[in-house]
């Protein structure tokens, strides 16, 4: 669950990215990130645990720095240990902003899941610290993660694997790669093991922007698909076998693009100006 706020102090903003997000060329979403973690008077501290790349983090520093964030630290943690460790945890506790890379969401959920590292990150951003994450780092962000599946635009009982999530939202299921990856069916299948939730399909190279008042603006080059199961009326997932395709009727659907809204709360869909 996210970390309750004081009073007066706004949370911060949450920002799943779609994932191969544009890092020289017209970056819009790394821009608007930088901009919210304070600029030239900023700092992002990276947790590149989801790759097995030894420069992913170096690389996501030199790429801030570029852009223009006032200093960055890449805190690789790669062991449970690790994310008890109190140097790291006060650097969570300088940073205006926190960026997690992409790479495998299960090595994040198992590595840092129940950890300090993992309370801090909740806890600052209830304190109104940006919170992005890129792919993987995208995926853990809500209670419940997407943790695998297959792919499909059809929802059956085994097209998804579903874990703990970091719990920065507890009102989204978030997936990645969407259209790339042709991740639907997936979307669907975790919709209707929780259908109070709401789901949104993050294109590559783009992202959500969740402010603080549950209202989401789509920044980048693709779309980002949204899944409202608030009116479902029927659902065949407790029936169906496994590989069977299941029946979900009232579902709403909307794709939105660049400055289209789209308020969690009210769950009400804009176009932008």
């Amino acid at each position: 669950m996210p970390s309750p706020t004081r009073p007066n102090v706004a949370r911060g903003f949450v920002v799943p990215i779609g994932g191969a997000e544009r890092k020289k060329r017209n970056p819009l979403i790394l821009e608007r990130f930088v901009a919210l973690a304070g600029g030239n008077d900023g700092r992002i501290a990276i947790l590149p645990t989801a790759s097995e790349m030894d420069d992913t983090g170096p690389r996501y520093v030199e790429l801030f720095e570029d852009l223009g964030i006032g200093s960055a630290v890449s805190l690789p943690i790669n062991q449970r240990a690790e994310a008890e460790d109190e140097g790291l945890i006060a650097e969570l506790e300088e940073a205006t902003g926190i960026f997690m890379t992409g790479g495998n969401q299960l090595r994040l959920s198992t590595i840092l899941g129940g950890t300090a590292v993992a309370k801090t990150i909740r806890h600052r951003s209830a304190e109104g610290v940006t919170i992005a994450g890129t792919s993987a780092g995208a995926a853990i962000m809500p209670e419940h993660m997407i943790a695998g599946g297959t792919p499909g635009a059809t929802p059956t009982p085994n097209k998804v694997t579903l874990a703990p999530g970091l719990g920065l939202t507890n009102a989204l299921v978030i997936d990645q790669h969407f259209r790339q990856r042709d991740r639907l069916g997936r979307l669907l299948a975790a919709l209707s093991y929780n259908p109070f939730m709401t789901g949104i399909g993050l294109d590559e190279d783009t992202a959500a922007f969740i402010g603080p008042d549950g209202v989401f603006e789509v920044v980048g080059s693709g779309a980002v698909t949204v899944v409202d199961p608030s009116k479902l009326e029927y659902s065949s997932m407790g029936q169906a076998m496994r590989g069977e395709p299941v029946s979900l009727i009232g579902l709403r659907l909307h794709i939105l693009t660049h400055g289209d809204r789209y308020d969690t709360v009210s769950r009400k869909a804009t176009a932008g100006s």
